[in-house]
């Protein structure tokens, strides 16, 4: 992004979030797989996961969606998963990736391109729905993590990352009004939660 832009709000998180992926990228390599327990490697397989599919869910909605508006949300931010999606494949070697990444790429993607059709509401509820679920599942890493004394860098990493997805959280939310969405919205945002939480799990196994 160009420093001009920095002053608005959304610029400056993204200058942020350029400082901070340079801050942490030296310190990767430092960070041995094979230091880790099987439980870390399961829950860094299942987030390269969820950031692959991140990343489908904004190519699907701009598939799409033509509101300006949304189209540049979904730019903006896909850009930014791509950015977390990189640390990642940066950390884990790619046999350790999970071996159902076709299919997540495949059901990110339908998760971005179908709300897309119902237009901007349905978009921000997805947006919520998944990131308030990633919120969650980075701050559960990271307890574990710091109750362990385990890998301060990648607990940064990790921070950062959640740091993020709730920008994209709150972003969406304010943008969709809040959570007042109408019953088959709703229907879909819980959908989206309870799939995210099924993909999870399966990704920290295969």
């Amino acid at each position: 992004m160009r420093p001009d832009n920095w002053s608005n709000p959304c610029g400056a998180h993204r200058a942020r979030h350029f400082r901070a992926m340079n801050a942490i990228a030296p310190a990767l390599p430092d960070i041995a797989i094979a230091e880790m327990p099987a439980w870390l490697i399961g829950e860094l397989r299942s987030d390269h996961a969820g950031e692959t599919g991140a990343v489908m869910i904004y190519r699907g909605i701009l598939a799409f969606c033509k509101d300006p508006a949304i189209r540049e949300f979904a730019e903006r931010h896909g850009a930014t998963e791509q950015g977390h999606l990189d640390l990642l494949n940066a950390l884990l070697p790619p046999e350790q990736h999970s071996r159902l990444l076709p299919i997540w790429r495949i059901a990110g993607w339908l998760t971005g391109a179908i709300p897309a059709i119902f237009g901007p509401r349905a978009v921000y509820a997805t947006i919520d729905a998944v990131e308030s679920f990633v919120d969650h599942h980075y701050q559960q890493q990271l307890d574990r993590l710091e109750a362990e004394a385990l890998f301060p860098p990648l607990q940064a990493l990790l921070r950062h990352c959640q740091e993020e997805e709730i920008h994209h959280r709150d972003e969406a939310r304010e943008a969709g009004e809040g959570r007042a969405y109408g019953p088959l919205i709703g229907a879909w945002a819980w959908v989206v939660g309870a799939g995210s939480k099924a993909a999870v799990a399966a990704a920290k196994r295969i």
